[in-house]
């Protein structure tokens, strides 16, 4: 265990046990980033223990959560990506300290490495929170008031194209001739309850 006790391994491993932990956030259900995350964070800790630290370093990289979840459960919160970032950066980087204050991880490891961490998050959580808010492809409730046109004879049952697709329907009211214009009033599962549209009743 000794190879731990490197700053710079250390390091490493923290910053991926961090950037585990931030993506099992965002995308939660498989449990395989949650397991990699803390096995990182256990081999990080016993660093810690054993290595001088900031202890203010590591206290910026408990905030740093607060802003990202914020962020995750926010869309459109870019600026608090951006700060959790900046702090998870600071804090990693003069975690592990020599003389007291001055970081022992080697510079060009810490630019490297926390530059990319740092893109990846950017990119990925950005694009992960824009997927979970984004409405869904087929918004059922968003068809209701919508006008098709009827492809069969509707009645307890028959079909429509509505929103350019195929939709079983059934009549909300009177037998519904093919061709004819027809509104979604409501929906019941997967079907669409419609009727003529006024402008040709009659």
């Amino acid at each position: 265990m000794d190879f731990l006790l490197n700053p710079n391994i250390a390091y490493l491993i923290l910053l991926t046990g961090i950037l585990l932990g931030f993506l099992a956030i965002v995308t939660p259900g498989t449990g395989l980033l949650e397991v990699g995350a803390l096995f990182c964070v256990v081999l990080a800790g016993y660093a810690i223990y054993n290595l001088s630290v900031n202890w203010w370093a590591l206290l910026l990289l408990l905030i740093s959560i607060v802003p990202f979840l914020y962020a995750v459960r926010k869309p459109k919160r870019e600026l608090y990506l951006g700060v959790s970032i900046l702090l998870l950066v600071i804090g990693s980087v003069f975690l592990f300290a020599v003389d007291g204050f001055k970081p022992a991880v080697n510079p060009l490891v810490a630019l490297l490495s926390s530059g990319l961490v740092s893109a990846f998050l950017w990119i990925v959580v950005r694009k992960s929170v824009q997927a979970a808010s984004a409405r869904p492809a087929h918004d059922l409730e968003g068809l209701v008031g919508k006008v098709g046109e009827a492809r069969t004879e509707i009645d307890d049952d028959g079909s429509v194209f509505v929103a350019g697709e195929m939709w079983s329907a059934r009549s909300g009211s009177d037998n519904i001739p093919v061709g004819s214009h027809v509104r979604v009033v409501r929906r019941e599962g997967f079907t669409l309850v419609v009727e003529i549209e006024k402008a040709e009743t009659g």
